[in-house]
Parts: C-alpha cells; structure tokens; sequence
C-alpha cells in the first residue's frame, strides 16, 4: 500500500499471462503498484484462481481470462489475505466460482474489511475509480488451519500461515510443480509490506513472520510466487527472512540502548537501503521498525517471565 496518492491505474493485465508449470498460469504484476501476482491452477475437472486483483474491474478480466482458461471446468476462487488488491473483487465470482478461504482471514475481512476499503479510496482517483461498487462477499467454504482441494489429479493445498503480514495469511502450494504462493508474506525486489497502522492496525508481526518464512522454506519449494515481484526461487524465502531478522536485530539493539523511535527509524531506514540500494518500499522500512519496537517490549516481558519461572542454578 502506498503512502502517496497513485496517479497510474493499477490494472491487472492478463494478456500478459505466463505458463510457469503444466496448467499453470500466472498473471504478473510486473512492478506496479496494487497489482498483485495471481494464479490459474488447472486440473483435470477444476481449476482455482489466486487473487483477484483491486477492486470488480480487475476482477472481471481476471474471471474472464479464467474462464477461458477452463474450458468449462469447474471454477474455484481463494485469496492470500485480506487485503484490498488481492481480494476486494471476490464479488465477481460469487455466481461462477466457490470462494475458499481460512477463518482468520474470513474475519479480517469482516472486522477489517470496511475500514481498509475507505483507506485505500483515499489512495488516489485511480484507486477509487477501481473500488467502486464494492462488496465484501462471505466465502462459500470456511477452514479453520489447513484443506486440500482437488482439481482433479491436481491437490492443492491451502494453509493459514497464522499471525504474521496479517492475521489471516495463507499460502497456496501445488506440490506437483514446486509452487508456493504466498501473498504479501514474500515480495521480490521491494522491501517487506509491515501494515502497521496503530491505532487501527497492529495485526502484523515481524516476530512471527519470521517464523513463517523459516517453516515455508524448510518445505522446499521449487519455484514462489510473491505477492509482487518476479517469480523466483526458493532463495527469495531467504532473502525476505534475512532482511526481517536484521531489520528486527537492529531495532532491537537501538531499543535496548533507549533511543527513540523516530532515531532508531532514522538509522535503520538509512542502514536497510544502503543494503539493498535496488529495493522498492522504502516508505515500509519505518513502518517495520514501529512494529518491532512494539514487538521488543513484549519480548522484554516474555524474557523476564521466563527468567523469573526458571529453577536457580
């Protein structure tokens, strides 16, 4: 998301698709702002969409491109997060697809839904024009942790992450062909998206979301697809989760020698972008080191409960 108003219209362009495994396409998103990566993963009956882009426009194209792409399998819809560019257009498929999503994320779009749409109008007319006539449907089908979808010789399987870039995260793997999506847990060539937003948002950790990288990369994937940038390797798990651990360990230093807030961003925005000079998202860096002050006054508290309860030496 943004900070400044967005002048170019964030259009998902499905001409421009792309074949990454056998009945497997994705639409790239190819740098631009609120335009996610989504997928089109076929199998011998049905066929899932990842994604539906910002707002009913987008999602019109993408239903269209998908419906082409079945040729008449049965349709299904699931979406990484709640976020407004990755599932604010699930109305489109209401009467052609089942919508499938985890429970937390089902929620966030109940509880968070409304708030993030009138935020996101306010990102510029081309935005707003993109989110008119907006409804935030139910899903169809509601899981609590984990659900395998067969596409017929295909599984897919779908699972919440937990806590981490949002309370309801999920990722999409396709064990057949090495995929992983993984929404906005993972972005190529910008730096990581921290939505934090106190007072009105604070769902997301860095703590965890570490946690979560470590356990998708020990899965061993061959190919990820974030939630924007270039399809990648299994290295990408990596970087993301090295870039969050020195993001975290320099916050966390400063934090211990009683710096404010505003030095610590200072110093740690300037030291992240002289590590990675080519990363897009500065604006992020800050948002992230809010985030893990936060998350290092609970660590203090956490580390001094489990002093005080362990046995003496």
């Amino acid at each position: 998301m943004p900070f400044e108003p967005l002048t170019h219209e964030p259009a998902v362009e499905p001409g421009q698709a792309v074949e990454i495994a056998r009945d497997l396409v994705v639409i790239p998103n190819h740098g631009v702002d609120l335009v996610p990566n989504i997928g089109v993963i076929g199998g011998a009956h049905s066929v899932l969409v990842v994604d539906t882009g910002l707002g009913p426009r987008n999602a019109e194209k993408v239903l269209t491109f998908a419906a082409e792409q079945a040729r008449g399998r049965r349709l299904y819809l699931t979406t990484t997060h709640f976020h407004p560019e990755h599932a604010f257009g699930a109305q489109v498929f209401a009467d052609h697809a089942t919508y499938l999503v985890n429970s937390a994320q089902a929620a966030d779009l109940v509880h968070k839904g409304p708030a993030y749409l009138d935020m996101f109008r306010g990102l510029g007319t081309p935005v707003a024009r993109n989110l008119e006539g907006v409804d935030l449907v139910a899903p169809d089908v509601v899981y609590d942790e984990a659900h395998e979808l067969d596409l017929g010789g295909r599984i897919v399987r779908l699972a919440a992450t937990g806590r981490a870039h949002s309370k309801g995260d999920q990722v999409v793997t396709v064990p057949d062909a090495g995929v992983l999506f993984t929404g906005d847990l993972v972005e190529t060539g910008q730096f990581a998206i921290f939505p934090w937003f106190p007072p009105y948002d604070t769902d997301v950790s860095g703590q965890r979301w570490i946690e979560v990288l470590r356990r998708l990369d020990a899965a061993g994937p061959d190919l990820v697809v974030p939630g924007h940038g270039d399809v990648s390797g299994r290295r990408v798990l990596t970087d993301v989760r090295e870039y969050l651990e020195l993001l975290r360990d320099e916050t966390w230093q400063r934090r211990d020698s009683a710096l404010p807030e505003e030095t610590i961003a200072a110093e740690v925005e300037a030291l992240m972008i002289e590590r990675h000079p080519e990363w897009e998202g500065r604006d992020w860096i800050s948002k992230g080191v809010g985030c893990l002050c936060a998350e290092h006054s609970g660590h203090e508290t956490a580390s001094a409960g489990e002093t005080a309860e362990s046995p003496s030496a």
